[in-house]
């Protein structure tokens, strides 16, 4: 579970996006950082005995910076209003396809993961195990512990408007062929994270979704 300070603490932060409170409130931040990276510390320990490639990471792997790449963004606000962390294979540069945590408060936080975006060689050898694999890949998206907690993957901006190039429309994997991002994504409340059931919660949404991350990342190798 979440402290309650750690969520207030977000909020906070989303409404004084500023250089100065954040120096004048550092001592919040500290806690809240610690108070996530003892959830994630959790969380590789749990499914790491689950999953054998989530046991070798550090929480120094997996958590993201809370500051902003504000380079290329016309939104200069220096401060992310979330914490988020990837349990990925190898870290969470590695461009592997893993496990993704979400902390926003508003009940905007989400558990899941997949592969986001990736690069067209990468996406290119994704729907090519897709395409041959369908069968397979049909059951795992099809699986009652993976649509009792998804539903089906995310489409929404991750989609294509027609098949890509090299596939037939006829094809019966077409619909996830056109995806972008191959991500399933379960929705978690403000009260679900400061509850002693969270990690419990979590568990379950990773352990599901375990099989299409095998399954993607079979791919890249």
């Amino acid at each position: 579970m979440l402290q309650s300070a750690t969520l207030a603490y977000i909020e906070d932060l989303t409404k004084n996006n500023n250089k100065p409170w954040f120096d004048e409130n550092r001592r919040q931040f500290e806690e809240a950082k610690a108070d996530f990276e003892t959830l994630v510390k959790n969380i590789i320990l749990s499914f790491g005995k689950v999953d054998p490639d989530i046991a070798p990471l550090e929480a120094k792997n997996c958590i993201f910076r809370q500051y902003r790449d504000v380079r290329f963004s016309k939104d200069k606000t220096p401060y992310k209003h979330h914490m988020g962390a990837s349990f990925d294979r190898g870290g969470k540069k590695s461009g592997f396809a893993g496990y993704y945590l979400h902390i926003q408060p508003g009940n905007k936080s989400m558990a899941g993961g997949g592969i986001w975006m990736p690069e067209a060689a990468q996406l290119k050898k994704i729907r090519q195990e897709i395409d041959y694999g369908w069968e397979e890949f049909s059951s795992i998206i099809s699986e009652p512990a993976f649509t009792k907690i998804y539903g089906a993957l995310e489409e929404g901006a991750f989609k294509l408007s027609r098949e890509p190039k090299g596939y037939d429309k006829e094809n019966p994997a077409i619909e996830i062929l056109k995806l972008k991002s191959v991500v399933a994504i379960q929705t978690l409340t403000d009260d679900e994270l400061v509850s002693t059931a969270l990690l419990k919660k979590v568990l379950a949404a990773f352990t599901a979704l375990m099989p299409l991350i095998k399954f993607i990342n079979r791919s890249l190798e």
